[in-house]
């Protein structure tokens, strides 16, 4: 097992897409999650796969940390 890892309390926003291994329990712990989405379209190049909705979630996070 590596080092312990230092909490980040930068707000993030994660977006689980088909395909992606959702590991939220690890990256609540590490990270100050303030947003999560999960998809069930689209896959590992959701920019190209799903366009609409990625620009969307992205959206959503930084209207919470406007």
């Amino acid at each position: 097992m590596g080092m312990p890892v230092e909490r980040s309390e930068v707000p993030h926003g994660v977006a689980v897409f088909p395909g992606d291994g959702g590991i939220r329990r690890i990256a609540e712990r590490e990270h100050n999650v303030i947003h999560w989405s999960e998809f069930d379209r689209g896959g590992h190049f959701a920019a190209m796969e799903a366009p609409d909705l990625l620009v969307d979630d992205v959206r959503a996070f930084f209207l919470k940390v406007r």
